[in-house]
Formats: structure tokens, C-alpha cells, sequence
């Protein structure tokens, strides 16, 4: 998911790389940043439901908890409570283009150290909230920290690792994500048992821990060979690709990473190349991932989880249990994910997830719409147990493919021109489209009710038919060679490739701009368009 810079057209060449272990160190911690992103969007649904928590800042929502509700469905609909947990996506997506900027100016590295201290900032503000305003700054700074963990974090993972095991690795940052979910969810169950009202604030305060990782880990990583020879610091930037390749044969791909920093600086504003139309391809995939990722209804199971483990007898552990079963499911799943990607390849894992996601889904509708009312949530033990295996199987395969594949797959199509512009456009999109699902999911649960899971299913059909006929295979195709080895291959995409179109005016230009022999063109000779990094 590259934030910015470029990657080496290599023209086919396979350039000698071993898997060292310096490589290998600076991806597990430069992926803890995926590891503070989960602890953060797990920590908030435990700390919602803590009466303390709910009696200090959302006493409406407290009220309505214990005194009585029209409908099951309806507990937690309250906007405030939903904006706790969605000002986190809105200042991420903010922040994308700052994170933009200070990716490209000073490197990978420097982005990741400043997620960092965006993370304990905010945990600290978390951790001591007064009132209702100081806790959303804190969640601000959190999300502020997302944005810019998001930009760096799999850009380094993408330029850092060998092409043949780049899936695989840049997963790590998945993964991460899932073991912090699952960390998040075992620590509210312990400090919801704590006595004196304080229990939240060690939930939002051992947010810390990642947060320090995080930031420790970024000073101690070298920065990519990529960023290094992009900043003019061409020494370094070789000293360090001969020390991550593990061989003093890196001559060859050296010179392709200063051609590719060459031919990257021309390209002044990647924002409006990106609107070219042989540029629409990838921005497409790149965009419908995102939205595709998020309107997969994971939101939807995770949150229905407790309810539906309760009714197997789990009383009041039923949130240890389901966080546990599903939380670890999530984990074991995403290994399969990085076990596999670069063996069977994208499409056949978001096309088996899609079959996957899209029968548990149904079912579950089905059983609750049949069995679970307004007033009541009584199934019957059979019923329960297959709806509990039909969770599971619905989270399975969630973590083998959208949710790791929204991310690898976009970081891996953008030719290096567009790049950073193309990684803004993937983060704020997901960003947006995470926004919108947190800040009306309570809202859409309490008027759909059960119907919310036949929603969520309608988007996986699609999404699975764009799958189909639309995405194509990026497994094992270096990153600088997808123009010509993917899009110039594919049955439709192949269309916006056409590099002898002349004249031919290019949306978002003036009239004055063209594409010339496949290029942009001003009258000055270069590429032109407007970058919001640049105004910064």
C-alpha cells in the first residue's frame, strides 16, 4: 500500500535476493503499527459497553441500557457513542495527506516515528479523559496516528521484502491487526471485572504498549533502499540494499532504483496523473476494494457475537468467549492468508471467502429472523451452535481475503508515478467508507434488525462478481511490472492502456493538456496537476 516514491522497473529481470534476517526483523516491527490500529478498533466496543464508562460520558445511552428498551436492536443507537469510535477513521483519513508528504520528503522511517508519537499522545489523553470533549481529541490523535501508520507501514513492508514472499510479508501488517482486535478484547474482559468504576481507563491506557512498540521499533528499523535513494542519499540508500538483500550483487537493481527515482521526479503532482485514463484501471480496483472491504458486514458479526454466544450458556463470560473464539479464528485465519496468498494466488482466495461469507451471512439471517424478536433472544441449542459455527466461518474467511487483500492488493497495482497520489486514494477511501459504517451501524442494526446481515450479503454477490470479471491475478508479478504483465493482458482493462492515443483530452485537465503517446503533457514539457500534499 506505497504512500509514495517509486519502485524499480526491473523490465523482467528477477534481481538476486535472499530472505535475511534484518528483513525479516524490520517488517515484524515496522507491522506493529497494524498492531496499535487493532487494539484501537477493538478496545472501543469493550469500553462502550462498561456501565462506568457509559454513566461518565454517555449517560443517555447508560439511561436507555438499563431502563428498558423498545427492541433488542436498539440498545446502543445513540450518534454520540457512534462518533466515539468513527472521529478515529475521520481524522485518519485527514491526516492521509499530511503522512503523504512526510513519506516522501523524509522517508518511511520518520512517517512510522510519528504515528508513534501521534499513538501515545493520544493514549494519554484517553487514559486521563475529564469529560467528553478531551476523549474525542484523544481519539482524534489516535486516528491521526492511523493515517499516518496506514501510509508508511505497508509501503515499507512492500519495498523491504523480496518480490517472491511481498504478500506474505506486507500481510504482517494484517495480521498485527487481528492479534491487536483479539489483545483489545481479552483486556476489556478483565477490567470490565474491575470494582471502582476505573477498569476503561486501563483498557484505553494499555493501548500504550503498541503504542511504544510502535514508536521504538520505527527508531531502530533501517529506512527502505527506495526512500533513501529518492532523498538524494544515494550511499546510504546502496549500503543499505546490499545489507537487506543479503548479497553484494545489487548492482542491477541499484541502477534500476535510480532510474525509477529519476523518472519519478519528473512527475511533480502525482494527483492529476492519476486521473489519466491509463491510470483509471488501478484506481478503480483500488477504490472498489476499499468500499468493498468495509460493506463485507465484518462490523455486523463481531458485534452480534456476544449475544449469540450468551445463548449457549456462557452467561456473563459471554464476551470472553466470543472475543476468544472469534478473535482467534480472525487470528489463525489471516496465517492462513500469509501461508497461501503467494502459493494459490488473490482472486481464488476473495472468490472462495465470497462464496463463504455470502452463505454464512443468509443462514444467520434466516435463524435470527426466524428465532430472535424485539423482546427476545432465545434460540434453541442446535440453532445456536450453528449459528456460532456460521460466525466463525464467516470471520474464517473475512481473514483469509478481504481483509488482508483490500490492502496488498492495491499497494501492489499503481505504476510508480502515481504511487503516492494512488496510496492517498486507497487510505482515505477506506477511511471514509470505515467512518461512515461506524458512525451509522447502531442506527442501520436498529431499524434493519436482523435484515442488516441480508444487507451485508447483497455487497458480498457484488463484490464477488467484480472479483470474477474485473480483478486480475497480481501473485508473483514484481510491482513495477504490472502495466505490462496484468493491465495490458486484461480483457477489459487492456483498453485504457493504449499508449498511441493522441490528442485525446484527459479528465480533470484544462483544455490546453492533452495525452500525448500515452503521456502527460503541458507546454512546459511535464506533468501537471494538483497535489494536496504540495500545499502543505
Amino acid at each position: 500500500m506505497p504512500a509514495g516514491g517509486f519502485a524499480a522497473p526491473s523490465a523482467g529481470v528477477d534481481f538476486e535476493a535472499k530472505i535475511t534476517p534484518i528483513v525479516i526483523i524490520s517488517c515484524i516491527m515496522a507491522a506493529t503499527g497494524g498492531l496499535m490500529f487493532g487494539y484501537d478498533v477493538g478496545v472501543s466496543g469493550g469500553v462502550t459497553s462498561m456501565d462506568p464508562f457509559l454513566k461518565k460520558f454517555f449517560p443517555v445511552v447508560y439511561r436507555k441500557k438499563h431502563e428498558g428498551l423498545d427492541s433488542n436492536y436498539c440498545k446502543y443507537d445513540n450518534q454520540g457513542l457512534q462518533l466515539f469510535t468513527s472521529s478515529l477513521y475521520l481524522a485518519g483519513l485527514t491526516s492521509t495527506f499530511f503522512a503523504s508528504y512526510t513519506t516522501r520528503s523524509f522517508g518511511r522511517k520518520a512517517t512510522m516515528l510519528i504515528a508513534g508519537i501521534f499513538f501515545i499522545v493520544g493514549v494519554v489523553l484517553n487514559t486521563a479523559a475529564q469529560d467528553l470533549a478531551m476523549l474525542i481529541v484523544g481519539r482524534i490523535l489516535l486516528g491521526c496516528g492511523v493515517g499516518f501508520a496506514n501510509q508508511a507501514v505497508p509501503l515499507f513492508l512492500s519495498e523491504i521484502a523480496p518480490t517472491r514472499i511481498r504478500g506474505g510479508l506486507n500481510i504482517l501488517f494484517q495480521l498485527n491487526v487481528t492479534i491487536g482486535i483479539l489483545f483489545a478484547n481479552l483486556v476489556n474482559y478483565g477490567t470490565a471485572k474491575i470494582k471502582g468504576g476505573w477498569g476503561w481507563r486501563v483498557s484505553l491506557g494499555l493501548a500504550g504498549i503498541p503504542a511504544v512498540l510502535l514508536t521504538v521499533g520505527s527508531l531502530l528499523v533501517v529506512d527502505t533502499p527506495n526512500s533513501l535513494i529518492e532523498r538524494g542519499r544515494l550511499e546510504e540508500g546502496k549500503a543499505v540494499l546490499r545489507k537487506i538483500r543479503g548479497t553484494d550483487k545489487i548492482e542491477p537493481e541499484y541502477q534500476e532504483l535510480l532510474e525509477a527515482s529519476r523518472v519519478a521526479k519528473l512527475v511533480k503532482h502525482p494527483f492529476r496523473n492519476l486521473m489519466q485514463r491509463r491510470n483509471r484501471p488501478q484506481l478503480i480496483i483500488a477504490v472498489a476494494l476499499q468500499i468493498f472491504q468495509q460493506f463485507t458486514g465484518i462490523n455486523a458479526i463481531m458485534f452480534y457475537a456476544p449475544v449469540l454466544f450468551d445463548t449457549l450458556g456462557f452467561g456473563s463470560d459471554a464476551s470472553l468467549y466470543s472475543a476468544v473464539i472469534t478473535g482467534a479464528v480472525n487470528v489463525l485465519s489471516t496465517l492462513v492468508s500469509v501461508y497461501s496468498v503467494d502459493k494459490v494466488g488473490r482472486r481464488l482466495l476473495l472468490l472462495e471467502a465470497g462464496v463463504q461469507m455470502f452463505f454464512s451471512q443468509v443462514v444467520i439471517a434466516i435463524i435470527l429472523g426466524i428465532k430472535v424478536k424485539d423482546h427476545t433472544n432465545n434460540l434453541h441449542t442446535g440453532y445456536a451452535v450453528l449459528v456460532v459455527v456460521l460466525v466463525c466461518t464467516f470471520v474464517s474467511g473475512f481473514a483469509w481475503s478481504w481483509g488482508p487483500l483490500g490492502w496488498l492488493i492495491p499497494s501492489e497495482t499503481f505504476p510508480l508515478e502515481t504511487r503516492s497520489a494512488g496510496q492517498s486514494v486507497t487510505v482515505c477511501v477506506n477511511l471514509l467508507f470505515t467512518f461512515v459504517i461506524a458512525q451509522s451501524f447502531l442506527s442501520m442494526l436498529c431499524h434493519l434488525k436482523y435484515g442488516i446481515f441480508l444487507f451485508f450479503s447483497g455487497w458480498v454477490f457484488i463484490m464477488s462478481f467484480f472479483v470474477l470479471f474485473l480483478l486480475p491475478e497480481t501473485k508473483n508479478i514484481p510491482i513495477e511490472e504490472m502495466t505490462e504483465r496484468v493491465w495490458k493482458k486484461h480483457w477489459l482493462w487492456k483498453r485504457f492502456m493504449d499508449d498511441t492515443v493522441v490528442g485525446l483530452p484527459v479528465f480533470g485537465y484544462n483544455d490546453e493538456e492533452t495525452v500525448v503517446n500515452g503521456s502527460d503533457k503541458k507546454r512546459d514539457g511535464y506533468g501537471n496537476g494538483f497535489d494536496p500534499s504540495s500545499q502543505l
